[in-house]
């Protein structure tokens, strides 16, 4: 699916799970829709499950939202007791759409609190009393970890989660990596399929310590060295440091959370050639969270850090603001230089970033989901430096794997759904979403759900009469091979490809093909249509979701 089609989804009202391998817009797209609202006059709350990932969206936890806290259950007492808090009150009672950002890492207890606290307050029976709800996130990445450090249930897992039954959007579309043999690895990794040759590409990745680069960040499962290796990097360095201390406004509570949450420190020192990472998306896209870099010297008018990327870029970096906001208001907000140190820094603390390149020790992986969070934080292998690696670091949670199946089949379900609808059909929806919230209808209607919307679609179109392969398209397009055949799917609906004659050259060898066509007969028989996972089932797993897809096209 492609983010113009998820906006249009979320513009509906639904309430939507938003997923997609990283890199793929999740927070893009979240952004794209918050402005959406705010241009409607609706203000979201806007939460996350971690501190960390509440900044990088200007929200809040949702267990500070909610009132919960730390709490682990609920009794009626307790429910009663946050209900009654005037500020809580206020704002459940006043959302019309609550999003939250990185869902792998809140369990399914603390996501059932949360709907138990919005049917509390806003007095209804509904799925989280009738808010549309919006959860973002990937469940490959970091799980959630329950106050005693065992293993926690997924939200999904949660009775709450069955009753919302979400929409499913799964994010097709490729914005961080460029690399189709990392692509592939890293889609190896999510499928727990990793065999010699993915086992072979990382072995080419190894170094010794010694050869590691220097001046690039280091990933490490644990805290503790960190702080250590940044410090002594940075007094080996001639000089005196250069300090930048956070500028603070708003409440003292809500200033200490976004001081602890925020990735630049509350007392940032520099020196000339202090390898640094930007901690934060440039308005004017200069540089994105993840960005390196070396401190090439201190502007003289100003005194603020300059900066040379590892692109050669020159950029003075200025103090910009992370903020907790509410009901279209600033409640707290911090200034800091986006600048942190980066010889080392936690894979926890790398989520959401992309990064030009790391070295890192997965030797001592220990949960599911650390590999992959560190290895899809790089754009290509050639930004991959590999100290170590154990069998964890490669594995993801096996019913995480089993359950991506049924999101993705979800997700294409929806995209057929989207596909029957007029335009007119969206834009009634569109609307009468808006007036529920209590929002103003005031603009234009937004088409780029069209599968003739010429930004993409087009190029696609043109690639394939060219009889290039999907493999060929995607490294001219820099998207997946999931994105291209999702194109190619709306072109032959819409009639403007015919794969009879315009196709053929992909269509899968004959032998496969009248494998897979034998499968998806099967099941047309039993189900009345052509679907991917009992097809993907009575295969038995030798063909890929993207054979079955290409496939399809055909019969």
């Amino acid at each position: 699916m492609t983010q113009n089609q998820a906006l249009t989804i979320l513009k509906t009202g639904k309430s939507v799970f938003l997923t997609g391998e990283p890199g793929s817009g999740k927070t893009h797209t979240v952004n794209r829709y918050i402005a959406w609202l705010r241009e409607h006059s609706i203000q979201p709350a806007i939460t996350a499950s971690t501190g960390i990932a509440a900044t990088h969206i200007g929200g809040m936890t949702v267990h500070s939202w909610s009132g919960i806290g730390v709490s682990t259950a609920l009794s009626p007492d307790d429910l009663a007791a946050i209900a009654g808090r005037q500020k809580v009150r206020k704002r459940v009672a006043a959302a019309g759409v609550l999003i939250i950002d990185e869902v792998s890492m809140l369990s399914a207890a603390t996501f059932s609190m949360v709907d138990l606290v919005c049917r509390k307050i806003r007095e209804s029976l509904i799925p989280f009393g009738g808010l549309q709800v919006i959860v973002v996130g990937d469940f490959f990445q970091l799980p959630p970890v329950a106050p005693n450090g065992e293993k926690a249930p997924f939200a999904y897992e949660s009775d709450a989660w069955q009753r919302l039954n979400p929409v499913v959007c799964y994010l097709g579309e490729q914005h961080r990596q460029d690399d189709p043999v990392f692509l592939s690895l890293l889609g190896a990794i999510r499928r727990n399929a990793c065999g010699a040759a993915e086992h072979a590409t990382l072995k080419q990745r190894l170094c010794e310590t010694p050869n590691a680069p220097e001046n690039i960040p280091r990933l490490f499962p644990h805290n503790a060295d960190v702080d250590r290796i940044n410090a002594g990097k940075l007094a080996k360095l001639p000089g005196p440091a250069v300090p930048f201390v956070m500028e603070a406004h708003g409440p003292q509570d809500l200033v200490e959370f976004l001081k602890k949450s925020c990735l630049s420190p509350e007392l940032l020192e520099l020196k000339t050639r202090a390898a640094v990472m930007f901690t934060k998306n440039s308005t004017e896209r200069q540089f994105v969270n993840g960005t390196l870099g070396f401190v090439v010297g201190f502007d003289r008018a100003t005194g603020y850090p300059i900066v040379r990327t590892r692109e050669r870029q020159r950029l003075i970096a200025t103090p910009m603001e992370w903020a907790i906001e509410e009901g279209g208001k600033t409640r707290a907000r911090v200034a800091q230089i986006p600048l942190r140190l980066a010889w080392a820094i936690t894979i926890h603390k790398s989520q959401g970033m992309s990064m030009d390149a790391a070295v890192m020790d997965l030797a001592a992986a220990f949960e599911y989901g650390q590999g992959y969070v560190a290895l899809s934080r790089v754009r290509n292998l050639a930004g991959l430096y590999l100290l170590g690696i154990n069998g964890r670091a490669l594995e993801t949670h096996p019913d995480v794997a089993r359950r991506d199946v049924q999101f993705r089949v979800q997700s294409e379900k929806t995209e057929e759904h989207l596909r029957g609808l007029s335009a007119e059909d969206i834009t009634f929806r569109q609307t009468q979403f808006i007036r529920r919230c209590g929002g103003q209808v005031s603009v234009a209607r937004d088409d780029s759900h069209s599968p003739t919307h010429p930004s993409t679609y087009e190029t696609t179109r043109e690639l394939a009469l060219k009889k290039l392969s999907v493999t060929q398209i995607t490294q001219h397009r820099n998207l997946t091979p999931g994105t291209i055949i999702s194109h190619l799917e709306k072109l032959v609906a819409a009639k403007r490809l015919d794969p009879r004659h315009e196709l053929l050259h992909l269509r899968p060898e004959a032998g496969r093909f009248e494998k897979i066509k034998t499968a998806f007969e099967a099941v047309t028989i039993k189900e009345g249509r052509m679907a991917l996972s009992p097809a993907y089932e009575i295969l038995g797993g030798d063909v890929t979701f993207d054979e079955l897809r290409l496939a399809r096209l055909f019969l």
